[in-house]
């Protein structure tokens, strides 16, 4: 049983700074059955498989077969978003989200948020003058991604407070360790979620506006229109989604200059790397470790072991992205690297739906931090992580510097 241990110790907290040579232990075991009685898989070409497999459900092992997802998914009463749902249901979703979201119907809905991100990032960075240190996650990672999803879905900055606490239980339960009292927690924070958008999007229906909530609200497609439940589950979803790993995506990447002040010199003195930057950033020090809510819906033979249906999968994604035999010294960071398919947004039908937005938030998020921040050094190293093993990244990220550059007028 000792392979079995392994996993335990990776979500044990004591380990949440460097689980990196743990996962390295796992992949010894590509496939390894859990004593949970599921399955955890942790090398790349196996969950790239898995993540393409249509034997692979979104839906929680007590709702496939029985019929329509449970409302305990979603918001009490509400089925639940797309991303825990299989096709044809995700699928049609997904494209009636996207409409008002992203190409073909909204090519300039990210794009056309520039301006107003390179603002956010400018008036956080301001914030810093005067001062010697800052807390890079509470004072600057954090309130850019909510910011940002505030003005795009159209919700007012000034109820944060509120839905800070909502999106912690939602993420609670992608803890494998989660329990009943963990799902009670989200079920309650989806019920007043759910009373908060829904009064929102009456509001919009009255008087649209030209954000995402209206859009869900009003819009005609060839899919019809969103039922009242799904939309309240998507806005939810996005609500959600669209801070929560992005904070990571920012703080990790900034720990990661830091401790690579050679790399941290070359952006400086070369702006265009940011994007290749960011890439490897998400293979090697990716916003989301793992993704544990996926369910066989049929045996499924993989790595030479069978993985019986109705079984419970955890994908282990941040090891994958590690694999030696899928990446050549894969614990360098290279923004160099050629090789740069990751996984660090997902794959398959359950691709992140706001990676386009998370890297435009961290190329002007890291770009700017790079270029205002007079010798920017760490203060703690590890810094304190978050509980969770799923979303990991630094709860806090104290840093110090000498002065702020000033920014054009």
């Amino acid at each position: 049983m000792a392979e079995t241990s392994i996993f335990d110790q990776i979500l044990d907290y004591s380990h949440r700074p460097d689980p990196y040579s743990l996962y390295a232990e796992l992949r010894k075991t590509p496939v390894l059955r859990w004593k949970d009685g599921g399955y955890v898989v942790s090398t790349y070409r196996e969950i790239v498989a898995l993540l393409h497999d249509p034997r692979i459900s979104s839906i929680r092992p007590e709702d496939v077969g029985g019929g329509p997802p449970s409302a305990e998914e979603g918001l009490p009463g509400l089925p639940p978003a797309f991303i825990r749902r299989d096709p044809p249901d995700h699928d049609r979703l997904r494209r009636l989200a996207m409409r008002h979201f992203g190409p073909p119907h909204s090519p300039g809905r990210v794009e056309g948020m520039r301006d107003e991100v390179t603002e956010i990032v400018t008036d956080l960075i301001d914030a810093f003058e005067g001062g010697n240190q800052v807390d890079i996650v509470d004072e600057f990672a954090y309130p850019l991604p909510v910011t940002v999803i505030c003005r795009l879905l159209g919700v007012p900055r000034e109820d944060e407070p509120r839905f800070r606490g909502w999106a912690a239980a939602f993420v609670e339960t992608l803890d494998p360790r989660a329990g009943e009292a963990a799902e009670r927690r989200r079920t309650a924070a989806h019920a007043e979620l759910g009373a908060y958008l829904n009064e929102l999007a009456d509001a919009r229906l009255r008087q649209p506006s030209d954000d995402l909530l209206s859009g869900l609200v009003t819009g005609d497609g060839a899919d019809g229109r969103m039922s009242r439940e799904d939309l309240l589950s998507t806005a939810a979803l996005l609500l959600v989604a669209g801070h929560e790993t992005t904070v990571n995506l920012i703080a990790n990447g900034m720990l990661t200059l830091l401790r690579h002040p050679d790399v941290l010199d070359r952006l400086r003195r070369e702006p265009d790397l940011i994007d290749p930057l960011i890439e490897e950033l998400l293979r090697y020090e990716p916003p989301v470790h793992m993704s544990p809510l996926r369910t066989a819906l049929a045996d499924i033979e993989i790595a030479g072991t069978t993985i019986p249906k109705g079984a419970h999968i955890t994908l282990i994604l941040a090891a994958a992205d590690r694999d030696p035999d899928r990446f050549p010294d894969p614990d360098r960071f290279d923004p160099d690297r050629e090789d740069k398919e990751h996984l660090g947004f997902g794959g398959g039908i359950h691709y992140c739906f706001g990676a386009p937005l998370a890297r435009l938030e961290t190329r002007f998020a890291l770009s700017e931090l790079v270029r205002r921040l007079e010798n920017p050094r760490l203060v703690t190293d590890p810094p304190p992580y978050r509980q969770n093993p799923a979303l990991r990244g630094p709860r806090h990220l104290l840093i110090e510097f000498d002065g702020v550059v000033r920014s054009p007028a």
